[in-house]
């Protein structure tokens, strides 16, 4: 049989490269351009100008800039910061997977890349980098790619991260998206896998009415959960005030709590309108694993909860990852849950760059709300550049199909 027969035509493979290649630049383009606009003055940023916004002459003559060999060097920090977790990422993940949890060896290796990383570009590669041009600049040739070529400042990321305080933010998102990930993941196991192994009219609908209550709109939800969390001191008042439990809630608080406001909350909204989706997307993965690994399990003795934790997580792992990363992403961006129901010392950091763009504000506060908005795309590229083969690998084993 000749197979070259059944592929593609060199104009179907060019065709499909350009369309890939032109919906690339067009996607990452208004990224890259805020990108470099953050760290221009706001007379260059917002130049009519496009090739002054790039090259940044004013920023070059009044701030500094950045040299061709600093280009180069950050460029293969970039590299290094994809190539190594993809070389050496799983090997790193069993080696600290304590007591065999693999669950530990994702966090610790996460945590590990993240200082590294941390450590690697505002310490390491600064040092290198302007030793290296102070070696360089006096001499008469190679000293031209170490002096400044394009105009460079991280003003605006130091008065967003320092000045503003917007590490509070982050710190913020960080605790509503771990909570988020943390108890969807956890429910959605055990709840995918019931369904997953029930041969039942109860949960074909069950998965229904879940699907139903994902579609309807953020501001539905959060239109009924507003009023409660605003008047939650006067409904749980009279359970402070009731003899027989009022002890217990006492020991807690002496008054009432106030939902408003607080991430706990918050957490609990996004994470049941999160949870029909990851339900729904671990019961595909759970169905593609054999039932039969399941009786072995039980033949070798392990309990129901031994033969799921011994035997169909690890398989698992790629699926939970993925489904893992769909419900950062939603705890991540979110917008109206967490401006509605949190305040401002418990705002999330997508909320409040909004409030940046929202007020009257100077050519200079535009340019930080834009260093900010830059800011917060970091952690998401980290996450994918750790977790890529296993986002990879969940997506092809069925996280797509069912």
């Amino acid at each position: 049989m000749n197979t070259n027969a059944l592929r593609p035509g060199f104009g179907i493979n060019l065709a499909v490269g350009l369309f890939v290649a032109f919906w690339t630049i067009v996607a990452a383009f208004p990224l890259l351009w805020i990108a470099i606009m953050s760290f221009r003055v706001p007379i260059d940023a917002f130049a009519t100008d496009p090739l002054q916004v790039v090259i940044g002459d004013v920023t070059l003559e009044r701030r500094g800039g950045i040299s061709l060999l600093a280009i180069v060097g950050y460029f293969l920090v970039l590299v290094a910061s994809v190539w190594l977790p993809r070389r050496h990422g799983v090997r790193l993940v069993k080696t600290l997977s304590l007591g065999g949890l693999r669950w530990v060896g994702l966090l610790l290796t996460w945590s590990l890349y993240v200082a590294a990383l941390a450590l690697l570009v505002f310490w390491i590669a600064p040092l290198v980098i302007g030793t290296l041009e102070a070696l360089m600049a006096e001499v008469p040739v190679v000293g031209r790619v170490a002096k400044p070529l394009f105009g460079m400042t991280t003003e605006h990321y130091q008065a967003v991260w320092i000045k503003h305080g917007f590490y509070r933010q982050f710190i913020n998102s960080m605790i509503v998206t771990f909570g988020v990930v943390t108890i969807s993941l956890s429910v959605g196991t055990l709840a995918g896998y019931a369904l997953a192994r029930a041969n039942s009219n109860l949960a074909f609908w069950l998965l229904i009415v879940a699907l139903i209550f994902r579609a309807l709109p953020h501001s539905v939800l959060v239109t009924g959960y507003l009023p409660p969390f605003i008047n939650s001191r006067e409904i749980l008042t009279p359970f402070w005030d009731w003899p027989p439990v009022a002890w217990l809630f006492h020991l807690f608080s002496e008054q009432p709590p106030t939902l408003y406001g607080q991430p706990l909350a918050v957490i609990m909204v996004l994470v049941s309108i999160n949870q029909p989706f990851t339900i729904w997307m671990l019961r595909s993965f759970f169905q593609n694993i054999p039932a039969e690994l399941d009786e072995a399990a039980r033949v070798d003795g392990c309990t129901y909860f031994e033969a799921f934790w011994r035997v169909i997580m690890p398989v698992m792992w790629p699926g939970v990852i993925t489904t893992g990363l769909f419900s950062f992403l939603l705890a991540y961006n979110d917008y109206l849950v967490t401006s509605l129901l949190l305040d401002a010392q418990s705002q999330t950091m997508v909320p409040a760059i909004a409030q940046y763009f929202n007020r009257e504000t100077t050519t200079t506060d535009q340019i930080e709300a834009v260093a900010a908005a830059v800011s917060i795309t970091a952690p998401l590229f980290l996450l994918v550049m750790v977790f890529q083969r296993q986002i990879v690998s969940g997506l092809t084993q069925g996280a797509v199909k069912g």
